[in-house]
């Protein structure tokens, strides 16, 4: 198992570098450290003089990926990417081209964050679990099919659909709920309702479907029968072995959606004006930040291949079958 464990993170170091190569090169494809610095400092006709001296506060002088003046090694290690990379594999994220300390602001952010991600991401899979298990139970009938037509109905409308509803409905013409903000402490709950109902809402269709398709598919293998031959009755059979023979596709599902539980959803906070991660990245690539930017791509990506290595390591506990070496 620690070899396994071990052999997984060694995996993971190619990847990082190469997501981080990948996000320097598509950044930098579009925008320039000139662009960059004109954008921060907010000036129409800002002197060439202002522009270097930003850049050379931020390191943006240097060449972006090689510097054919430098010699030796320093071609590789005296550029724009090598120097905002090494920092990032010991989480040491720096300052923003604005100036922030962003260790500081992703602490900050990280309770809204968490605030809306990790209700949608219960609520919704024990809604989606529930609702697929009562299709499956009643398939071949008028409640499969309607709930079938439903589910697709709902996977049609847009998200921007939900939220902008929602904001209308409960938030002015009902008035329940604020429409955006973000409170402290325990009053944070009134404004965390409204865009939790419209994740978890929006998310059904197609949560719905994945599941029953998951479970029908468990419905026809051979302990099924052996079940039913028992004598088990049909929701003894979905709640005691279709759902637990199915965990290990659930798992694997579900940890896509990790690094959405730190990072925030991007559009969930725009659109109800909770200062998470999701909306700090949002407002880091309107500003052209590159230092934000990478920072949380780098983030997410650490935390989407912890997901995996921590899905891989479930499978052990879901399925005994399972060895890993």
């Amino acid at each position: 198992m620690l070899a396994y464990i071990l052999r997984r993170l060694l995996y993971a170091l190619p990847i990082l570098v190469g997501v981080n190569l990948l996000t320097f090169v598509l950044f930098f494809v579009v925008n320039s450290p000139d662009d960059m610095a004109r954008m921060q400092l907010g000036v129409k006709r800002v002197t060439p003089e202002a522009v270097e001296a930003w850049k050379r506060e931020r390191g943006y002088h240097l060449p972006l990926l090689y510097n054919a003046e430098a010699e030796g090694l320093d071609r590789l290690t005296e550029t724009i990417f090598f120097q905002k990379s090494v920092s990032l594999f010991a989480f040491e994220f720096g300052r923003s081209d604005a100036g922030s300390d962003i260790g500081y602001d992703i602490r900050q952010r990280m309770g809204p964050s968490l605030a809306v991600a990790v209700p949608v991401f219960v609520i919704g899979l024990a809604v989606n679990i529930t609702f697929a298990l009562l299709v499956v139970f009643f398939r071949a009938t008028y409640v499969e099919l309607w709930g079938m037509v439903l589910c697709v109905a709902l996977m049609s409308i847009s998200a921007l659909f939900y939220i902008i509803a929602g904001q209308y409905l409960v938030g002015k013409v009902m008035r329940l709920v604020p429409i955006s903000g973000f409170g402290e402490g325990l009053a944070a709950w009134k404004f965390v309702v409204l865009p939790v109902a419209v994740g978890v809402v929006s998310g059904i269709g197609s949560g719905v479907r994945w599941y029953r398709t998951l479970f029908l598919e468990e419905l026809g293998k051979d302990y099924v029968r052996t079940a039913r031959a028992k004598g088990l009755g049909e929701g003894a059979v979905l709640a005691r072995h279709v759902l637990r023979n199915a965990l290990i596709p659930i798992l694997t599902g579900s940890v896509v959606l990790l690094p959405l539980l730190f990072m925030g959803s991007l559009i969930l906070e725009s659109f109800f004006g909770i200062p998470g991660l999701g909306s700090y990245t949002i407002d880091a690539i309107n500003a052209q930040d590159f230092a934000i930017v990478r920072a949380m791509v780098f983030l997410g990506s650490v935390l989407y291949l912890v997901g995996l290595l921590l899905t891989d390591l479930s499978y052990t506990l879901v399925d005994p079958r399972v060895r890993l070496s």
